[in-house]
């Protein structure tokens, strides 16, 4: 008999304050991408909402048509429309445990990771959701304080997520995490119309739990925002059931 599975399907997605390449916002062409995507879990980056709501809240704001998930907000700075702007999880499944993580250096731009755990038919999937600065030094020091969150989770199925600006050969920062959790697939997912770099990347941990990465490339996807959604399907069975540690990761 075959051993049980339980496939989980996540998504990195950034979606530039719901601006399309046709320079047009449009948040229900987002939440049609979501649609076409059927996630379990959602990491949206360079996501707004309105300031006035609540930091704590599981409503699926913005976005009233994903009534079956509940949210995890992440706001890094305020906009000049008075909007909150930063990272936010989107869960069909419950969230147990909030974290947020201040990734900001001075004199830059401020930047920061969402860290939840979120329950899938009873396992635990810890989800940590970024986006790193520009600069290398800055994505240098953003790489040093997830590792020191992946060491409070290194026994656990995890899966790291986000767009990590990371596209220059010879003086990548985040190969870092390739030593640490392997090295998957990394579609190109930026710019959206073309892609040619990838800048939205997932790791699983352990590895043997990922299925297939992709990029999601339909006609909506490539109009609704400047980067493409990047896909992970994993077995969370398989993961939680691993008795392998997080240095036992095949460095490639």
């Amino acid at each position: 008999m075959s051993p049980p599975s339980l496939s989980v399907r996540l998504v990195t997605y950034n979606v530039h304050e719901c601006i399309g390449t046709d320079r047009r916002q449009d948040p229900d062409r987002i939440a049609a991408v979501v649609g076409e995507l059927d996630a379990d879990i959602v990491a949206l980056q360079e996501f707004t909402y309105p300031a006035s709501v609540a930091l704590e809240t599981r409503n699926p704001v913005v976005f009233t048509a994903m009534d079956r998930y509940q949210c995890a907000l992440g706001p890094t700075r305020h906009t000049k429309r008075q909007e909150c702007f930063g990272n936010a999880l989107f869960t069909r499944h419950p969230i147990v445990d909030v974290h947020r993580i201040d990734l900001s250096m001075e004199r830059r731009e401020p930047r920061g990771a969402l860290a939840a755990t979120v329950e899938v038919s009873g396992t635990a999937v810890h989800v940590l959701a970024a986006h790193l600065g520009l600069r290398v030094r800055e994505r240098r020091f953003q790489v040093q304080q997830i590792l020191e969150y992946l060491d409070s989770v290194r026994n656990s199925l995890f899966v790291v997520l986000g767009d990590f600006n990371d596209w220059l050969p010879g003086r990548s920062v985040v190969h870092v995490l390739d030593q640490r959790l392997g090295k998957p697939p990394r579609p190109a997912s930026f710019p959206a119309r073309r892609p040619v770099v990838p800048l939205d990347r997932i790791w699983v941990h352990p590895p043997h739990a990922l299925r297939r990465i992709f990029a999601h490339a339909t006609p909506t996807a490539r109009i609704a925002s400047d980067h493409l959604p990047v896909v992970a399907d994993i077995d969370a069975v398989r993961g939680a059931n691993s008795e392998s540690l997080m240095d036992s990761a095949d460095p490639q």
